[in-house]
């Protein structure tokens, strides 16, 4: 089998300067892909800024014999969001991939959750894929080809304490991914979601806390046991299911992996087979709640669509008049 390459490629990458995005960026122009490395250099947290990582990734890139130039803009405006773009279009003249995965963290109990926490977590992970997102949409959609992926989390899919804000923002882009998928389909563009599980600053971030907080403390075999993981997740080793659903022989849209030291799964929505009652009660609901929550012979409906349509079939035929 040949390997997956990316010549005559251009790729974007929002976030590049550090962690999963610099090894997404480092792949891929590995095998041939031109990358604008996009990253504004802030902290985990979204404080400061300091452009010289994404320059630095794009000079370690052009060092190994690849092509790459850094953007600063900032995804969180729908402003920085067409720079990054245009960036890719003065440098390039195309766009073919575009990566989202520029991210802020901060953990936040929900009770002390204020607007500002809240608008600055959505600004970056929900609103920034689509400030960027909207402008390369338009190319890929001229063009008649394109691929996306954007960066989920289980923080969301599954839960995680004092991660309201993120988990919500990250969440959102599933919908999205899911969206997207459906309209891109015309287009010749494919739209996928990825859940890290990697050693990041992000990660490094929550440990501290951790730590830190004496509200959370938590004891010292347990810390030692996270830390024992966290040395195997390399985010290195995210990288390579970003760059196949970013890559021309992906098959599929609309859908979502996550992927951690190695191991690659897909999440996906289940619905059971439930319970029908033409006339519905409360108590009914109370009743059969092992019948409604029942997971055997789950299905996975494609879109909403096709939930209807297994809606309605599970609802029976009104008998025939006497």
């Amino acid at each position: 089998m040949t390997d997956l390459r990316f010549d005559d490629r251009v790729a974007i990458i929002t976030g590049a300067g550090n962690g999963l995005g610099r090894h997404h960026a480092l792949l891929l122009a590995s095998r041939g892909a031109r990358v604008v490395v996009n990253d504004i250099g802030s902290s985990v947290t979204g404080g400061d800024t300091d452009t010289s990582p994404a320059d630095d990734v794009a000079r370690e890139i052009r060092s190994q014999g690849g092509d790459a130039v850094a953007d600063g803009h900032s995804v969180a405006t729908r402003a920085g969001g067409k720079e990054v773009v245009r960036t890719a279009l003065r440098a390039y003249g195309r766009v073919d991939i575009l990566i989202n995965n520029a991210g802020i963290i901060r953990d936040i109990p929900f009770d002390d959750l204020n607007p500002d926490h809240l608008n600055a977590m959505i600004d970056v992970h929900l609103k920034g894929a689509f400030h960027v997102t909207g402008p390369a949409w338009r190319v890929m959609r001229d063009q008649g080809h394109g691929r996306i992926v954007n960066t989920t989390s289980a923080a969301g899919i599954l839960g995680s304490q004092h991660k309201s804000h993120y988990g919500a923002a990250k969440t959102g882009l599933i919908g999205l991914t899911r969206v997207l998928a459906g309209e891109g389909a015309e287009h010749g563009i494919r739209v996928n979601a990825v859940a890290p599980v990697a050693a990041t600053r992000m990660l490094a971030a929550n440990l501290a806390q951790a730590e830190e907080n004496t509200d959370r403390r938590l004891d010292p075999a347990s810390l030692a046991m996270m830390h024992s993981i966290t040395d195997k997740l390399d985010p290195a080793l995210v990288s390579p299911v970003i760059a196949f659903l970013a890559h021309e022989a992906c098959p599929f849209s609309g859908e979502v992996y996550t992927a951690g030291a190695g191991q690659v799964s897909k999440f996906f929505t289940g619905r059971t087979r439930g319970f029908h009652s033409s006339a519905l009660t409360v108590e009914d609901v109370r009743d059969h709640l092992a019948d409604i929550r029942d997971e055997t012979g789950y299905t996975t409906p494609a879109d909403t669509g096709e939930e209807l349509a297994q809606l309605l079939r599970a609802i029976p035929e009104d008998p025939e008049p006497a």
